[in-house]
């Protein structure tokens, strides 16, 4: 099972925010090894690609996609702001170091 993480910044929120969730994207795939890592154990029997989930070796975003690793929810879009969901990590995650990692990486 997973633990999707929804995660913005103040920056996101505000209007014009979309570049920036778009820029957080853009790092978070830099990232993915280091992030699958240690998003909890398993993964690699629930990333697959099926079933609404990404294969655990590719990385994508993408608006409305629950096919994507990580998805831009579609008002999050219309509004040009919002925020993102990281639907990597597993339900056996630790909710500080996935918080801490995207944090990381994106700020």
């Amino acid at each position: 099972a997973g633990c999707h993480t929804n995660f913005s910044t103040k920056k996101m929120r505000e209007e014009g925010g979309l570049k920036a969730i778009i820029e957080a994207c853009e790092a978070l795939g830099k990232t993915h090894e280091k992030h699958i890592a240690a998003y909890g154990e398993g993964n690699e029997r629930r990333l697959t690609g099926d079933c609404e989930t990404n294969s655990i070796d590719d990385f994508k975003y993408g608006v409305a996609d629950r096919g994507a690793s990580i998805r831009i929810p579609r008002q999050t879009n219309a509004e040009g702001k919002g925020y993102l969901e990281d639907r990597r990590p597993a339900s056996n995650m630790d909710p500080y170091v996935v918080t801490g990692l995207i944090f990381d990486t994106t700020c």
